[in-house]
């Protein structure tokens, strides 16, 4: 017990001389100093500290050599710190400054993906999951041939879903409130503004049971045409899921508007 004591005050004094040390050189006047001393720390992964030295080498270093290489640790130590919308500010930032960097194109895809970290899950405000598909749909457009297009694809495709599962589950709220034109509406706008969805499938299937429970609720006037919507919607979902888990569920929505229709028909 009094060894890992003796350790750990030895620890404590060997951090304290190290702060005071780091204070010195940061208050002193030599920049060559301070930048190196800025990189060990960064090297360190002791970002907080970093930051406090890169801040002011901005300004020290600003129109000279070492300009580019100052710029760049700050955006990261902000990244390493978790400081994502900062980091984010500052790639970009980077990215301008610099557009002849061989450093401009990692910072450009660095700054949407600090957007993408900072993208709530789905049952949140999804105002920074669009600010992050459109940056990373801007970095796409600038770089098309960059080595990051296959995982920039696949974040936009992650956020987009984010985006469709809360629609989806709005969607399916309707239906299960029973209000039937709400969720048939809902689920059009779903599937065409999101095709590629991995809620597809599901969500087709609503927008037939829905139409179907639409129709049975209507006016006699209304049922027929209807009932036919229903039968559209089924043959939408059959030819686009051939093979499907919910083949049984279709079919039995399917018969049963037939069923509607016929006594529709032998009523007039």
């Amino acid at each position: 017990m009094k060894k890992r004591i003796l350790i750990f005050l030895i620890l404590l004094a060997t951090i304290g001389v190290s702060c005071d040390r780091y204070k010195k050189i940061l208050k002193g006047t030599d920049k060559e100093l301070k930048y190196e001393t800025a990189v060990k720390l960064y090297k360190q992964q002791n970002y907080s500290s970093a930051l406090q030295f890169f801040e002011e080498l901005i300004t020290l270093f600003r129109g000279t050599d070492k300009a580019e290489m100052v710029f760049y640790y700050y955006a990261y130590s902000y990244y390493g710190t978790g400081d994502n919308m900062m980091a984010s500010f500052h790639f970009k930032n980077f990215s301008k400054l610099f557009p002849g960097s061989k450093y401009s194109e990692e910072c450009a895809f660095m700054a949407a993906y600090c957007k993408y970290n900072d993208a709530p899950g789905y049952s949140l405000d999804q105002g920074a999951t669009i600010e992050a598909i459109n940056e990373l749909q801007l970095f796409a457009n600038l770089y098309p041939k960059s080595e990051k297009m296959q995982r920039c694809n696949e974040l936009i495709d992650e956020l987009r879903n984010r985006l469709a599962k809360k629609y989806f589950d709005l969607a399916t709220l309707y239906y299960r409130i029973s209000s039937y034109n709400a969720a048939i509406i809902s689920f059009n706008n779903l599937l065409k503004e999101y095709p590629e969805t991995t809620y597809r499938e599901e969500s087709m299937l609503f927008l037939l049971k829905s139409n179907f429970y639409y129709a049975q609720n209507s006016i006699d006037e209304k049922k027929l045409e209807r009932f036919n919507t229903t039968i559209d919607a089924y043959n939408t979902f059959t030819a686009t899921f051939p093979v499907t888990k919910f083949k049984k569920e279709a079919e039995s929505v399917y018969n049963n508007s037939i069923k509607e229709i016929n006594k529709l028909k032998k009523s007039n």
